[in-house]
């Protein structure tokens, strides 16, 4: 059986994204005239939450003030056919974000996943990453002109003569695997990263690169940092991770054998752990990677011997 996705963080937004309207910037200006209009205020990666930390929200008649303030304004999408969008106050000090959007505090996305239902976390992840493709792509990587934003901002154009370059928000896929021992006992590797805490063991993951497919990447991946060969490599289920710009895969593997070799560099130590193991560490609270990652999923399902 694959990963949930339902039960993934940042997936399953509730948002009609409105590819074929969003190009019109008549009817992205309609909408931002509507009184039905939803703004969500943002601040260098940081959303702007009231004193109960749930993110603000605004209705269309604070536009004109909010997107005069904003360095960027983005149409996320369509609610029940109400317009949702994204300002950007990075520009602001915090101080003057906090006053402009009426917020107490801002606060990463990650620290509120557990108080959001899974789509309310999904947009305003979305919106975070969204933003910050903005901030990044101010120029043209091509001649250097400026870019302007087009299409309810989810494309820049090259303003140079010469260019006019379309320029999309990137995506940057990594993998990340749950690697099983071969024959028994039942047995998983989890590695501690170069930084991480000295008891802190997760799944292994990597960046996709260019030329690769995602099951040449996973096996590049642990051969490359923990010396293992892999077979079987299955698709589990992805997850959207804008922090800033991931989308995280999951696969599932076998090893060719037990041993084990890793880089010192990415990885500083690796093992197997046994489904008792696991369940000890859990009974003694230590969580099973981050509680809104696919690796916590991964991992999860791998303990209660779903496949």
């Amino acid at each position: 059986m694959r990963t949930d996705e339902q039960a993934l963080a940042y997936g399953g937004g509730w948002l009609d994204r409105a590819g074929a309207l969003r190009a019109d910037p008549e009817w992205i200006d309609a909408r931002l005239a509507d009184r039905e209009s939803v703004l969500l205020p943002f601040w260098r990666d940081r959303c702007l939450v009231s004193a109960d930390r749930a993110p603000v929200r605004h209705a269309a008649v604070d536009a004109a003030r909010l997107c005069a303030a904003a360095d960027e304004t983005v149409f996320l999408g369509l609610d029940a056919g109400r317009a949702v969008f994204a300002v950007d106050l990075s520009g602001r000090t915090e101080p003057e974000a906090l006053e402009l959007a009426g917020a107490v505090e801002t606060v990463d996305v990650r620290a509120l996943v557990g108080g959001l239902t899974p789509a309310e976390a999904a947009v305003q992840a979305y919106a975070k990453g969204l933003l910050h493709w903005h901030r990044g792509q101010r120029y043209c990587g091509g001649c250097g002109a400026t870019a302007a934003a087009r299409d309810g901002g989810h494309v820049r154009t090259c303003t140079g003569p010469d260019c006019g370059r379309l320029l999309f928000p990137r995506i940057e896929p990594a993998v990340i695997v749950l690697v099983e021992a071969p024959g028994d006992p039942d047995r998983c590797l989890l590695a501690r990263h170069r930084g991480a805490a000295e008891d802190s063991w997760s799944t292994l993951a990597g960046f996709v690169e260019i030329g690769e497919s995602l099951e040449d990447a996973v096996r590049r991946e642990l051969a490359e940092e923990a010396g293992v060969s892999v077979v079987d490599v299955a698709y589990q289920g992805s997850q959207a991770w804008p922090f800033p710009a991931g989308l995280m895969v999951g696969f599932r593997a076998t090893a060719a054998s037990t041993d084990v070799r890793v880089d010192g560099e990415e990885l500083v130590a690796a093992r197997w752990f046994s489904r008792g193991e696991l369940r000890a560490r859990l009974a003694q609270g230590r969580p099973l990677g981050r509680i809104d990652s696919i690796d916590h999923h991964l991992l999860e399902s791998w303990l209660n011997g779903r496949s």
